[in-house]
């Protein structure tokens, strides 16, 4: 059950920074910035400041599914993955850099959807391999 728990969290966080990054271009976005090497700084920046700010110990635990503490400590990456289509499509008007986060989202949406999937992949790895487990050699 623990890996099933793992993939369980681990497609949730995924889920989460997804949205998260696609929130942050969407804002940009708003906010009339367009694609260039400076947006890529702002979130470059971004994402070093909460990679130096991430909490080292586990206080807030989970609520409802969702390992807060995990998901705080990996918040950096979110600004490091908006960066990445900023940098793919260099020089983006702010309405392309809105899409680029709707893009995103539709990703981050994407694999929660996905999750049932992942966790019957998992469940018939599972059952083929405790199958292996029990046959003896002769």
């Amino acid at each position: 059950m623990e890996t099933e728990q793992a993939i369980r969290s681990g497609s949730t966080q995924v889920t989460l920074l997804l949205l998260v990054s696609a929130g942050l271009l969407l804002a940009l976005g708003l906010a009339g910035l367009a694609g260039s090497l400076a947006l890529v700084a702002l979130l470059g920046g971004l994402a070093a400041g909460l990679y130096l700010t991430r909490p080292d110990e586990s206080r807030l635990g989970s609520v409802a599914g969702v390992d807060l503490d995990g998901l705080l400590a990996s918040l950096w990456l979110a600004p490091a993955v908006a960066a990445v289509p900023v940098v793919l499509e260099l020089g983006a008007t702010p309405e392309e850099v809105q899409a680029l986060g709707g893009l995103l989202g539709l990703t981050g949406m994407a694999n929660y959807f996905l999750r049932p999937l992942y966790l019957i992949g998992y469940g018939l790895v599972r059952s083929a391999t405790d199958g292996n487990e029990h046959e003896t050699v002769r």
